[in-house]
């Protein structure tokens, strides 16, 4: 993870007596709103589609709330504010007043001005325009990043940037953005002024990257990473750690007497609220990914990542990149490999040989391998397709680098069907507000996370208490429990 020493900071130097004055707002324009409108469908999509719990009238009025201190416009109603139906812990805006957050960033919060710090944060980088100042070549989006730069940045010339592109492209590249450092602090600068403006603590934004920088520190225990794994909020935004105390500074400095935080508010409006996987969209346990719509079961190699959309499920380690999906099946897996072949290769042609049939866990399989040209040596492309009716197949795209194709050799030969029985079994999972009583510990609590490892550590980040913390009687407090 990056480190930036603060010693010499334009802005905020030890002693420094005022910040770097920040942009005036640009008033949203026809073009702005237009190009969100025509984005804004494909990204609902991308993420899950609208969360319909009770939980969107209050992100909503938050959100425009904040967003009206932007200067981008003059009422609320020009901002359209999504709750995303989403287990990537996430939160974006695009240009013609459209904010976004996933739910399950929400559930990482713990009041209201935490709430607007983030979205105060993605507002700014709309009204500093950073979008239009941003490299195009160097961005790709959340979704995207994961597979489609990996494969991208390996696969030579524009050739290998197509493959790229199919393997993971997605309205997200476009606008669920990496951006530079300077920006991401101008966008902290920009959501701390917000809050003030609001009535909010301007602390808030330090608190909300405090929790950001635990969760990430946690992500990386759950994976066997050490600190060297960034979540998915984290990946597009500079080390949250690093940002915490410079964002402390940055509240001292704001002329503000906001002082607002919501909590009871906060915590009785997401009450409730789904948390980890939709089952609808197939969840991911440990190293396990289940649907119980499609009655399909698979396993990640170890040491290997999934992530899952509504698209895909992407499996990736710095030894390969995979992604399950699925595509139109007219009851040939000869067809539908080959298929999946131009899908992945668009102008390239990627010369797969001959397909072969076999059976995996039952199910008829047909897989092929192409070799492929890269700037860091060879790399197989292997198309896996498994029939599970008569007009449903489904598929693997996997990519490594030559000679190493078997890591995946137990993710294809894991793919199954899901018993009645095991599919009626997977139930979601929801945040409870509870209140501590007499008696409770963070130990006894935390036992009742829905969940098998790493329960006390889930519990204090959800909710932001530091390892000597201890809890008190009539606080309330965040736990996870089945739905």
């Amino acid at each position: 993870m990056r480190r930036l020493l603060l010693i010499g900071s334009a802005c905020l130097a030890i002693g420094a007596s005022a910040p770097v004055p920040l942009p005036v707002a640009q008033p949203m324009t026809a073009g702005d709103r237009a190009a969100g409108a025509k984005a804004h469908p494909q990204l609902l999509a991308e993420f899950g589609g609208l969360y319909e719990g009770p939980q969107a009238a209050y992100v909503t009025k938050v959100g425009q709330k904040i967003a009206m201190q932007s200067g981008l416009a003059n009422t609320q109603s020009a901002f359209t504010v999504s709750l995303l139906n989403s287990s990537v812990s996430n939160a974006f805006a695009i240009p013609g007043g459209y904010v976004y957050v996933t739910r399950q960033l929400l559930a990482l919060m713990n009041d209201e001005a935490e709430l607007a710090s983030v979205m105060g944060h993605e507002v700014g980088h709309v009204a500093a325009r950073h979008a239009q100042q941003r490299n195009k070549a160097a961005t790709k989006g959340t979704l995207g990043m994961i597979l489609g730069t990996v494969l991208g940045a390996v696969v030579a010339g524009s050739d290998g940037a197509k493959l790229g592109q199919q393997l993971a492209g997605s309205i997200a590249q476009r606008y669920v953005l990496k951006y530079s450092r300077s920006q991401e602090y101008q966008a902290d600068d920009l959501g701390v002024s917000y809050l003030g403006k609001a009535g909010y603590d301007p602390m808030a934004s330090s608190t909300m990257l405090a929790s950001l920088a635990a969760q990430t520190s946690l992500d990386a225990q759950l994976q066997g990473k050490g600190d060297k794994s960034l979540p998915e909020w984290a990946s597009t935004h500079p080390d949250p750690a690093s940002r915490v105390t410079r964002a402390a500074d940055r509240a001292r400095l704001t002329a503000s007497t906001g002082s607002a935080r919501n909590r009871e508010a906060f915590l009785a409006a997401i009450d409730g609220v789904m948390y980890d996987d939709d089952p609808h969209q197939g969840v991911i346990e440990a190293r396990t990914f289940r649907h119980p719509d499609l009655k399909l079961a698979f396993d990640a190699p170890a040491g290997f990542a999934m992530v899952n959309s509504p698209q895909a499920v992407i499996v990736s380690s710095s030894n390969g990149q995979a992604q399950f999906a699925s595509a139109a099946f007219d009851g040939n897996l000869g067809n539908y490999v080959d298929a999946v072949f131009k899908n992945v290769g668009g102008q390239t042609v990627l010369n797969y040989g001959s397909v072969t049939t076999r059976q995996v866990n039952g199910l008829k399989a047909a897989y092929a391998s192409a070799g492929a040209n890269t700037q860091s040596g060879p790399v197989v492309v292997t198309v896996y397709a498994y029939e599970f009716a008569p007009n449903r197949a489904y598929h693997i795209v996997a990519i490594t680098p030559s000679g190493s194709e078997g890591v995946f050799n137990s993710l294809f030969e894991s793919v199954r069907r899901l018993s009645d029985a095991d599919a009626a079994a997977i139930r979601p999972k929801k945040v409870t507000v509870v209140t501590v009583k007499s008696g409770d510990t963070v130990s006894s609590l935390a036992a009742r996370m829905a969940y098998a490892d790493f329960k006390t550590e889930r519990f204090r980040v959800l909710n932001a208490l530091s390892a000597g913390a201890a809890l008190k009687t009539g606080q309330k407090v965040k736990i996870v429990v089945p739905g």
